[in-house]
């Protein structure tokens, strides 16, 4: 399934395959973290011959949400198997899952967290009734920043010349009419991809043959990443900056073919706004049916 498959009003948060809000057995009253900036661990290093300091680096720590005021409401006696209900979808477990949240007309927006602790109060008479309040559910997201829920794609190919206006005319009298086609245009390799958040985002990047020495470079700075490695027809080199790593055809690490002019996959990312990108090859490597794609999500603080 989808992340995200199930959020269809405002108020609707889902875990996994878990739904809160309305329409649901699971209301809630406040969420907490999720429009914070993350807290930050900063670089900067006291100066230790004049006032102030170096600025350093900052980097944002893990994201902490929490879901409080959760109101469980069912038909008497049913509440047993919504409690249980709930504990199984947010069991602790080693994988984070989608957490999508959609607060009002926007777009909804997710991260990958795991549930760290879950709270429901006991008492005969909610269990009876079918009304529990007051619990709650805390959820922490190693990559703190949000997502949009849809995933964009952009290819290009190899620059190719146009095929250009053919002048060679046959005998007899000929007349030019215009507006005259000068041939289809050919691939110029470039890549547009707009990253409509306010955080950097970490493509997903595919080389497919037949290519050799395959490149891609920001326009914009000169960042490139490039692997020195010949692609035939069938193969795909897979860069995840994320995770940074290289695989050829989905299981091979092939990250030791990287170029000395290559910037390390993980600092590869695609900034706030619009950026260039040129895909290349080595001198000679024009087949037309090599590409190079990315893929991502907009990315939030």
């Amino acid at each position: 399934m989808a992340a995200g498959d199930r959020v269809t009003a405002p108020g609707h948060i889902q875990f996994g395959q878990l739904l809160l809000g309305p329409h649901t057995a699971y209301g809630w009253q406040q969420l907490t973290g999720w429009e914070d900036s993350p807290t930050l661990d900063s670089g900067t290093v006291l100066r230790s011959d004049a006032h102030g300091a170096y600025p350093g680096k900052l980097l944002a720590q893990p994201r902490t949400i929490t879901v409080d005021g959760v109101v469980i409401r069912t038909d008497p006696g049913r509440m047993g198997a919504a409690v249980r209900e709930l504990a199984a979808a947010t069991a602790a477990g080693d994988t984070e899952l989608p957490l999508v949240v959609r607060l009002d007309d926007s777009e909804p927006l997710m991260c990958f967290a795991r549930c760290l602790r879950r709270t429901v109060p006991v008492g005969t008479g909610g269990y009876r009734i079918g009304v529990v309040t007051g619990a709650a559910m805390q959820f922490e997201a190693t990559d703190p920043r949000r997502y949009a829920l849809a995933e964009q794609r952009v290819e290009a190919h190899l620059p190719t010349p146009e095929a250009g206006l053919d002048w060679r005319l046959d005998p007899g009298p000929e007349t030019l009419t215009y507006p005259m086609g000068f041939g289809t245009p050919g691939a110029t390799g470039a890549l547009v991809a707009v990253n409509a958040g306010d955080a950097p985002a970490h493509p997903v990047i595919a080389f497919r043959g037949p290519v050799e020495l395959p490149s891609l470079t920001n326009l914009a700075t000169g960042e490139a990443i490039e692997y020195d490695i010949t692609l035939a027809a069938d193969d795909e080199l897979l860069v995840d900056t994320a995770a940074g790593t290289v695989t050829l055809n989905g299981t091979a690490s092939r990250l030791y073919t990287v170029t000395n002019r290559s910037t390390p996959e993980q600092l590869f990312t695609l900034p706030p706004g619009t950026t260039d990108y040129a895909f290349r090859a080595a001198p000679g490597s024009t087949n037309p049916r090599a590409a190079c794609s990315i893929r991502w999500r907009s990315a939030y603080w």
